[in-house]
């Protein structure tokens, strides 16, 4: 359930996601798994994500490591701290932004085995949006929540393509 309380967003963590993409690849889950959740290949796949760096002493994709990512949209560059909330292998690999200490936007990944290969389900699930940050998107980056689908089935294609040329 979503609330509104002083121009903040907050929606409970059994929220649909509000974008929903997937795609039929030809490649093992376990391979594509391992491709998505080395988080030095997201800026392989993502048209929005140029880097990325473990943080806090984390080295790979295990449940609470952090990474922080750096991302742009037209000239507007910005980073997020990013921590895994799940890293089941050849099944799912999710992560959740962290911003001003509260959970802000989850991403996931889901893998699921096809006599083809695997189709991979990327997700977004927004949580809550503070004051500061929706004002600036409402002002400064208009168009860049309605491309979140866009951009994630660019993300999966990419992937896709790596998978399937492997």
């Amino acid at each position: 359930m979503a609330t509104n309380v002083a121009g903040r967003v907050a929606i409970g963590d059994d929220a649909p996601p509000a974008d929903v993409v997937s795609l039929d690849i030809a490649a093992p889950a376990q391979r594509l798994w391992e491709l998505v959740s080395d988080i030095r290949n997201m800026p392989r796949w993502s048209p929005e994500t140029y880097r990325t760096r473990w943080i806090g002493g984390a080295t790979g994709p295990v449940v609470g490591a952090r990474f922080r990512g750096y991302n742009r949209w037209h000239a507007i560059r910005w980073s997020t701290v990013v921590e895994i909330e799940a890293a089941d292998p050849a099944r799912e690999f999710t992560f959740t932004v962290i911003s001003f200490g509260k959970r802000r936007t989850k991403w996931s990944y889901l893998f699921q085995s096809t006599a083809a290969g695997t189709t991979v389900t990327e997700t977004r699930t927004p949580y809550s949006t503070d004051f500061i940050r929706g004002s600036f998107q409402r002002f400064f980056m208009r168009g860049h929540v309605e491309g979140f689908r866009a951009g994630m089935l660019t993300t999966l294609r990419r992937l896709k393509a790596a998978a399937e040329a492997a």
